[in-house]
């Protein structure tokens, strides 16, 4: 059986992969735009918030790289860098949480439960 550090980072990559899919759906000119950003771009994004979209692709992909190194599933060369970034991590989805069930666009709320499940996987393996 795997510890529950290892369970941990994997649901965190897990949902955080969903997230990605949502971004890049984003970025490709889904109309979904009303559960992002406050719903302040429903529809499409325009084209600056495409490359927002993508950014925010990259920035999550190396959230679950840190956590997977946090949590010695992958990339231990990056082990240096994750003590400190694993706790910017949680931050970041302390404050996604909030920001998720207090956004005024009730279809983004649907981000609320994802980014506190989040939150209590990188939590589990920061204080792991």
């Amino acid at each position: 059986m795997e510890n529950i550090e290892t369970i941990a980072a994997i649901i965190f990559t897990a949902f955080t992969g969903i997230v990605i899919i949502f971004q890049g759906c984003l970025a490709a000119g889904a109309p979904w735009g009303a559960a992002s950003m406050g719903g302040k771009y429903p529809g499409k994004y325009p084209p600056r918030m495409r490359l927002v979209a993508v950014l925010n692709m990259v920035i999550l992909g190396f959230m679950a790289t840190v956590v997977l190194s946090e949590a010695k599933v992958l990339f231990p060369g990056l082990n240096s860098i994750s003590h400190i970034g694993i706790w910017v991590i949680v931050v970041f989805f302390i404050l996604g949480t909030i920001m998720n069930t207090i956004t005024p666009s009730k279809i983004e709320r649907i981000w609320a439960p994802v980014a506190f499940i989040q939150l209590i996987a990188s939590l589990i393996v920061a204080i792991s």
